[in-house]
């Protein structure tokens, strides 16, 4: 007689594999009704290790800070350039890996987080160069970009229907961004306001006003969403 599971050969009288203990089907052996011989086999569930990834991906990070930054010190005995990648890495940690060190992370929280850091970033690289653009230029451009993305993605979050509304004015709202981006540029640096922004946003406010047509046409908009599942 042999192991039903593992195929080990059994004395008559076993009633138990002695190797991995299922239980043996003997024909002198009473089985109660609904009983089955031999018990099921249940694979073993896996746990994704959530903490241990996580630590793994911020060690990924840290090799090319150190590495970068002894480079550096070793060839001008301070921080020159290593600054601007330490600063690019820290960017794409707080964007990219910090959110899945919790279990349900907001975006509502993380992408102006993200967009914090970068703004940092950029506030970095104005002091390194000197060049007393960043409160004029990437301040307003950057903090006005991060309120657009911030606003657009916790009325998403949080407001069920209505995409296609969330959508246009959101397009409508980047056609008057790329307005304030030229505004800004020429402020900073005292050129000829030439209206490059005007092609931008009568884009943006046309693919905008369209959207919020198709979500007011009721027929239109029912479909599309067949369609495309808009």
């Amino acid at each position: 007689m042999y192991c039903i599971k593992c195929g080990v050969e059994l004395k008559d009288s076993e009633k138990v594999c002695p190797l991995c203990k299922t239980i043996v089907f003997h024909p002198d052996i009473p089985v109660p009704d609904g009983e089955k011989p031999y018990p099921e086999y249940v694979a073993p569930v896996k746990k994704f290790n959530r903490a241990g990834a996580m630590f793994v991906l911020t060690f990924v990070f840290l090799i090319p800070v150190i590495i970068t930054l002894l480079i550096d010190l070793k060839l001008n005995a301070s921080v020159v350039w290593s600054g601007y990648v330490i600063g690019g890495l820290a960017v794409g940690y707080v964007a990219f890996v910090l959110p899945f060190w919790f279990r349900h992370p907001n975006p509502v929280i993380f992408i102006p987080c993200a967009c914090a850091s970068a703004i940092l970033y950029l506030l970095y690289i104005d002091l390194a160069v000197g060049g007393h653009w960043f409160l004029p230029l990437a301040f307003p451009i950057a903090g006005i970009g991060s309120l657009i993305l911030t606003a657009v993605t916790a009325l998403l979050k949080y407001i069920k229907r209505g995409k296609l509304y969330i959508f246009g004015g959101a397009f409508i709202a980047l056609g008057g961004y790329s307005m304030l981006i030229e505004m800004f540029i020429c402020i900073t640096f005292k050129l000829k306001f030439i209206f490059w922004s005007v092609y931008p946003l009568a884009a943006f406010v046309l693919v905008g006003l369209l959207l919020i047509a198709i979500a007011v046409c009721k027929p239109l908009k029912s479909s599309l969403d067949k369609r495309f599942f808009i």
